[in-house]
């Protein structure tokens, strides 16, 4: 059956559409991410409104179209857990019998105390922070002692921040490369991240670009593991190559910030005429979830959009765009946590030669839209049911 030449998958990191029926077992139960951010304000996403965000569930200011150009629906994560990289593998057709480890309370002083022997050096911090507010309360301690900071978050992550001209960069990754070493067991957290930042006070401290995760080996096989085998082309976009630990991702490009992170999208659209470019746009988990900035969260999705529309108008016949989340993470300050949300995440699709007009309906498992993926290019994987007879033209 003839497929897609090129697909080009975004995932917009964070973008939740609303709770799933066991929401209330993560103490999630109202959250909703698209639905708080559309509810103060009128949103301006003509080109996610036309394509089919709007007719997925309603979504105050933003009437659906009668017939959108794309397919649209939602997807439950079948793992439990509601972190990037539980997300990230169920959309590669990996199902996880267990959340990784997440420390509320910061880490045990049995992860701590062989992690500073290892180092020579004591830490300060631990325990769950924004990663620019443990900077402003912690940075210039760090400066006067030359202790690392470490945190966590409510992901399944282990992150330590270190000035550059204190704890040279190659010196940080060291450390988290014994972290990842010693994070085993009932302790293996999804990610060991590297935190460099400048600055020479609490006013002025900024995390660079140097940043570095080090994840958890992807058991096999996966989609990316299939796709290398068939020998198809996959450029992965932001963090998508920390996440599956460079697996089946032979070309990876960092981005700065969203903006970026299109500018590079529409880079590889000029250079990679076929097979995968998958990427994640991470401002608005980053920048504006965590940080329950509802109207920061509303403009960075306007923002997408209207970088969106000037990609549409790349795309050619043979091209698939898919759109999605991995997760919620609701900024209703309404909600006191700061962490992510247990959501559905959209799903919207569109190609200049697929079908329009698709409803999707409810998708059981993130998976799907891998398992369409792997069809597409002639394989599959070990979980998910493939839409990809839907999108095609009849």
């Amino acid at each position: 059956m003839p497929g897609f030449g090129r697909i080009l998958w975004i995932v917009l990191d964070s973008v939740g559409i609303g709770e799933m029926p066991d929401a209330a077992a993560y103490g999630d139960q109202g959250r909703d991410t698209l639905g708080h951010i559309a509810r103060p304000r009128p949103l301006q996403l003509p080109n996610l409104v036309r394509l089919g965000l709007a007719n997925i569930r309603p979504l105050d200011h933003l009437p659906a179209p009668p017939t959108p150009l794309g397919a649209y629906g939602k997807a439950a994560t079948h793992s439990p857990g509601k972190d990037t990289t539980i997300g990230h593998w169920e959309m590669a057709g990996i199902w996880l019998d267990r959340p990784f480890p997440v420390y509320p309370n910061g880490f045990p002083r049995e992860i701590l105390d062989p992690f500073e022997r290892a180092i020579g050096r004591k830490t300060l911090g631990n325990k769950p922070a924004s990663g620019t507010e443990i900077l402003k309360e912690l940075g210039e301690e760090h400066l006067r002692t030359g202790r690392p900071i470490v945190y966590t978050s409510g992901d399944s992550v282990f992150q330590i921040a270190a000035h550059e001209e204190v704890i040279p960069v190659a010196e940080l990754y060291r450390m988290c490369e014994i972290a990842r070493s010693l994070l085993v067991g009932p302790h293996q957290v999804g990610r060991v991240i590297a935190r460099p930042f400048l600055g020479t006070g609490a006013d002025d401290f900024r995390r660079t670009e140097r940043r570095h995760d080090y994840a958890v080996r992807p058991p096999r096989p996966m989609l990316l593991d299939v796709l290398e085998e068939r020998k198809v082309p996959v450029v992965g976009i932001g963090k998508i190559y920390d996440i599956y630990d460079g697996r089946g991702v032979p070309e990876s490009i960092r981005t700065k910030n969203n903006l970026d992170g299109m500018e590079k999208i529409t880079a590889a659209l000029a250079s990679h005429p076929s097979g995968l470019i998958f990427a994640n746009l991470v401002d608005f988990d980053m920048l504006y979830g965590h940080r329950k900035d509802v109207e920061g969260f509303a403009r960075s999705l306007e923002e997408f959009d209207s970088q969106l529309g000037p990609l549409l108008d790349r795309l050619v016949p043979g091209d698939l765009l898919a759109l999605t989340a991995d997760h919620g993470c609701d900024p209703d300050p309404a909600w006191p946590s700061t962490d992510h949300s247990r959501e559905y995440v959209p799903l919207v699709l569109y190609g200049p030669g697929a079908r329009s007009g698709v409803s999707l309906g409810t998708r059981s498992t993130q998976s799907d839209l891998g398992q369409t993926v792997a069809e597409n290019f002639g394989d599959q994987i070990p979980h998910g049911t493939s839409f990809l007879s839907d999108l095609l033209p009849g």
